[in-house]
């Protein structure tokens, strides 16, 4: 057992997203077999990418916020009142959308540095100032538009939830395929190298190229799907899915974040030992507004996406999201306790979550059993992350 972990860690592949994977991966054939080939048919795999977007967006951040030892139960709230703001100002006063969204965007900015002040300045709970915004801002997103439903009605804005229009096309998808597929080769190959001249041990050249091969044909094997998906009313298939490419967009960013710049080391380094952090000279104050702020960027992308998709703003917009986003997280092994998490993991939860859905609404489970599952999934991952670290903390 030691040596077989020790291979993984060597190789760079995380035993968990592993395992997760493999959980996806069988969910979905048990799935396509009890729905009678309907679940992993192009369309239906085309509408679970766009539909797990909006939750996807929001748990990257999320990872952060519950890493810093943080949580954020009004994200859905904020998503709801943002987007019925942005519609509201599109389809009552006539505003553009570029110019709407950056009102939605300063609106969001204000929240997060009001509940991120009251949190990290006069030292309240983020589970209580959140708590209450859970319910204040549901409130504030009935009340912009008195809960009347605001149509968004631009073409372009549409396109960016998805929909009709809302794919790249099959050459585009093909070309972004092959354009990651080069950066993957290209940033093993550097790796590779930047050890090599530091003198560390490297593993061999056809175990690394195996590795990157995985994601290289996730990737064409999604573009493939995309690109078999056509609409009946078109004359070409959809591509892929604008929703889910801004999606991707923020994970790498947010790893980026993580892995290469202070920020993201303070982050961790706060979620590991906040009473070290402050003694070593990480401004955790500053820091934990940054994090509140950057949560506000990025429910204000997901609220965008969220109207654009739907095609309208309502004050429902985002109703029980904030549960799908740390669920997500969770299951993607964050720590509640803080301290550890993946962005990665954060992406492989919200398939997860978004497939044990669609797999039910395909089965035609009812609502109330589909709430007891889905609840019960997320105590399973907690259990198993606490199983995991008990097993595997001491030698990882």
């Amino acid at each position: 057992m030691t040596s077989s972990l020790s291979l993984w860690r060597r190789t760079g592949v995380d035993l968990r997203l592993l395992l997760m994977g493999v959980l996806l991966v069988v969910m979905a054939v048990v799935f396509h077999v009890m729905s009678g080939g309907v679940f992993l048919s192009p369309e239906n795999l085309y509408n679970i990418a766009q539909q797990t977007a909006v939750v996807g967006i929001v748990s990257t951040v999320m990872v952060l916020i519950i890493v810093a030892r943080h949580i954020d139960l009004s994200v859905g709230s904020v998503m709801g009142f943002v987007g019925v703001l942005v519609a509201y100002l599109q389809y009552t006063s006539g505003w553009s959308w570029p110019a709407a969204s950056l009102a939605g965007l300063a609106v969001a900015l204000l929240v997060s540095l009001y509940q991120g002040g009251l949190t990290a300045v006069l030292g309240v709970p983020s589970f209580v100032v959140t708590l209450g915004g859970l319910m204040s801002f549901r409130g504030a997103a009935f009340l912009v538009a008195d809960g009347k439903t605001q149509p968004v009605n631009d073409e372009f804005f549409q396109r960016l939830g998805g929909g009709y229009d809302g794919g790249i096309g099959t050459t585009a998808s093909w070309v972004l395929a092959g354009l990651v597929s080069i950066v993957l080769v290209a940033r093993t190959l550097q790796k590779r190298r930047a050890r090599q001249r530091h003198e560390m041990p490297v593993e061999p050249l056809w175990m690394e190229l195996m590795l990157t091969a995985v994601p290289v044909v996730i990737v064409f094997g999604f573009a493939a799907v995309m690109n078999s998906y056509q609409i009946a009313s078109k004359t070409e298939p959809q591509g892929m899915p604008i929703p889910v490419l801004i999606w991707a967009a923020v994970a790498v960013t947010l790893s980026f974040i993580v892995h290469r710049t202070r920020f993201g080391r303070y982050v961790f380094a706060m979620g590991g030992n906040p009473d070290a952090a402050a003694l070593v000279g990480i401004p955790v104050k500053r820091v934990t507004l940054m994090l509140f702020a950057l949560l506000a960027v990025l429910v204000t992308i997901a609220a965008i996406v969220s109207i654009a998709r739907l095609n309208a703003g309502t004050n429902s917009l985002g109703t029980g999201m904030e549960l799908y986003v740390i669920a997500a997280a969770v299951i993607g092994g964050t720590a509640l306790a803080g301290g550890s998490g993946s962005i990665l993991g954060s992406v492989l939860g919200a398939l997860i979550m978004q497939s044990l859905d669609s797999g039910m609404l395909l089965l035609d489970v009812p609502i109330g059993k589909r709430m007891v599952i889905i609840g019960q999934v997320l105590i399973v991952a907690v259990v198993f992350d606490v199983l995991y670290r008990k097993r595997f903390g001491e030698t990882s």
